[in-house]
């Protein structure tokens, strides 16, 4: 039986500890959260320096047994140091989470794989795993990209890649590229859906990955295929942003939506929780 986690994108205005009380009344065990922006000025959940949120956040996991899957995000660019990402490791250990979510945006591949080699050895003993996601508009493009880095910098024991149903279909990863993942790298992967759409622009792309996929089944992306070829016990993150249709449904319901359509598009029997 699969399980489930509530993205940081899908429910990204609440706290992590109304994330973690959200998750447990809906059906996801697990949620991620984003506790460093994803770029200057981008938004974040502010906990590392907030001691209330931090007790909060705690007394909810022990409150309602829901765990924390992932934490984003660490970018791998240009003078990157991931001494500078302790805090995040630190807090990763106190919330007793799986992964870190790493983005590579260095163009020069020598340097890009020494920062992530060097990152995976500081983040080991800290029990996380770093989980190099592709993206088309990044340095790591595909699936084969991230492969390669992560071969290059002496697959750590920590590695991982992480496989994003919208990268997929927007990038030149193919079915092939994902059956040859290693299995010992695939810790988690995303779901969503997204329309089509020709030659997209990179800030289109940007623009649907953060504000407007649509929920899983109402898209063109091959999520069938895509989850076929990935290991059928992998944990799966919901990861659907919509800001439009949260405001209008509200997120308590847009949660249970993103959640049930995931589990009908895998045809997962089990159902989620009242």
């Amino acid at each position: 039986m699969r399980t489930y986690s509530l993205a940081y994108l899908t429910a990204g205005a609440l706290t992590p500890a109304a994330m973690l009380r959200l998750g447990a009344e809906l059906g996801y065990a697990h949620v991620g959260l984003r506790l460093l922006p994803n770029g200057l000025g981008g938004p974040f959940q502010a906990w590392l320096d907030d001691p209330v949120q931090q007790r909060e956040t705690l007394a909810a996991q022990r409150d309602t047994g829901v765990g924390v899957f992932d934490l984003e995000i660490i970018r791998i660019g240009e003078g990157f140091d991931p001494l500078a990402y302790r805090p995040l490791l630190e807090a990763g250990a106190a919330l007793q989470a799986k992964a870190l979510l790493v983005a590579g945006d260095d163009t020069d591949e020598a340097r890009l794989v020494d920062g992530y080699a060097r990152l995976c050895e500081l983040a080991a003993p800290y029990g996380l795993s770093c989980d190099l996601e592709f993206m088309p508009w990044t340095a790591v493009s595909d699936a084969r990209a991230a492969l390669r880095v992560v071969q290059a910098a002496g697959t750590p024991r920590v590695a991982g890649i992480l496989v994003d149903a919208l990268h997929v279909g927007r990038s030149s990863t193919t079915l092939d590229d994902l059956r040859a993942l290693p299995r010992e790298l695939l810790h988690y992967a995303q779901i969503c859906d997204a329309p089509g759409g020709p030659d997209l622009t990179v800030p289109q792309m940007i623009h649907t990955a953060r504000c407007e996929r649509q929920l899983p089944g109402e898209g063109v992306i091959d999520l069938a295929g895509i989850f076929a070829a990935l290991p059928a016990d992998l944990p799966i993150s919901v990861e659907v942003p919509h800001q439009v249709r949260v405001a209008r449904l509200g997120q308590t319901a847009w949660a249970r939506a993103a959640l049930e359509a995931s589990r009908s598009v895998l045809n997962d029997p089990c159902e989620s929780a009242p």
